[in-house]
């Protein structure tokens, strides 16, 4: 036998006992993470080892547009925009459509197609037997929304993909992406009461005292907008100071008593777009124009895509989209072709807005501050100013 080297011994001892029992292993902080993770795995995947108890799709839409060597072995999951699931939910409403959610049970991870697919209706193809009838399919993943002009239509296509799909009819839309959906009497209320009780919960303040307003107006997080806060305050996550917990509780105080507040969808016959945008002066007081200018040009995009969604979904709009600022400078030189020297670092905006109202998309007007209903989103206001723009 051979003495082994002192500087290559390695001495190996347990951190902790072998546990015999789970309240053992709870016992030591060494292994407490592991069973929390295994007990997430078996709950997620349904098996102890974290495996994947089924595949999901993950198809790739308009593979074609890849490149050889850069994005060819990236593959990207359908995924539907909010405000294009909040435009169709509109036109359906509108038109007393009924809506149906899906789910997929069961997927193909790189599975081979035996036809071809056509991601668009290719050129010169038209079905005369469908005539005027619509359909529209929202997929997020494997979550679907699928709704159509009449109801044999839609049930026509919900058989035609359970003959070859596992999926899950939850019949009418109640629950997607974390937002429950009520059809009542005068269209559709979408609301996140669920999702802002479970986030009262976990902070232990369900029986807390409301607050009426988001963020106190003295406060020196910076703009008094609710998302701006939250995230300043996440900014404060690795040394959060007494003042960062005041304001995080103020929040969830304020959705505390705004956690039955959503989003009502009517059944209107209107056909017009409407919107609204504002600047908060009282946050970077500067001698331009540029923070409010630019937000009208934020907007207007916004309505060109708009336009374009609702082209697509064969709804064009037939009148001019209005535009509503309360600064009066940004609405004279959204139709004012000459150039000031003043203008020249927001040069591209103003070419842009321009185009778009001699195009007839759009018409940039002002409002009085007292009607800028964008003020709820953009400012801290008093209780008693929100409650001027509250419907209710």
């Amino acid at each position: 036998m051979v003495k082994p080297i002192d500087r290559l011994s390695l001495n190996t001892f347990l951190i902790s006992p072998i546990p015999k029992n789970s309240f053992d292993a709870l016992n030591g902080p060494h292994r407490r993470n592991a069973m929390y993770d295994e007990y997430n795995a078996l709950v997620k995947m349904a098996l102890a080892d974290g495996t994947l108890s089924r595949y999901k799709a993950r198809l790739v839409a308009n593979g074609s547009s890849q490149q050889l060597s850069v994005d060819s072995d990236e593959t990207f999951s359908l995924v539907v925009k909010p405000s294009t699931i909040r435009t169709v939910l509109s036109l359906v409403v509108s038109r007393k459509w009924l809506i149906h959610q899906l789910d997929v049970k069961n997927a193909f991870l790189n599975g081979d197609f035996s036809e071809t697919v056509y991601m668009h209706q290719p050129p010169g193809f038209v079905d005369d037997r469908q005539g005027s009838q619509t359909t529209y399919l929202l997929i997020y993943v494997d979550d679907i929304i699928l709704t159509a002009s009449s109801p044999a239509l839609l049930q026509q296509i919900i058989d035609s993909l359970h003959n070859d799909f596992d999926m899950a009819d939850i019949r009418a839309l109640n629950y997607f992406l974390g937002i429950s959906a009520d059809r009542n009497l005068i269209g559709l209320f979408l609301s996140q009461r669920k999702y802002a009780l479970q986030l009262l919960e976990h902070a232990h303040m369900v029986h807390c005292n409301p607050s009426r307003t988001p963020v106190d107006t003295e406060s020196k997080l910076g703009p008094k907008d609710l998302s701006y806060v939250v995230q300043q305050v996440c900014l404060y996550m690795h040394d959060p100071r007494e003042p960062h917990f005041a304001g995080l509780k103020r929040i969830l105080r304020y959705v505390r008593g705004t956690v039955d507040f959503g989003l009502q969808l009517y059944a209107s016959a209107t056909t017009s777009l409407v919107g609204y945008t504002d600047a908060d002066w009282a946050a970077k007081r500067q001698q331009t124009i540029s923070r409010s200018y630019r937000g009208v040009a934020n907007v207007v995009a916004e309505i060109a895509w708009l336009r374009n969604l609702l082209r697509g979904l064969h709804s064009p709009l037939s009148t001019t989209t209005l535009v509503y600022s309360d600064n009066v400078s940004a609405v004279y030189m959204s139709a004012n072709p000459v150039q000031h020297q003043q203008t020249k670092h927001i040069e591209i905006d103003i070419h842009f807005v321009r185009d778009m109202v001699f195009a007839g998309q759009g018409r940039v007007f002002h409002v009085p501050s007292r009607f800028q209903y964008v003020d709820i989103f953009t400012k801290g206001l008093l209780s008693v100013l929100l409650k001027t723009f509250d419907p209710v």
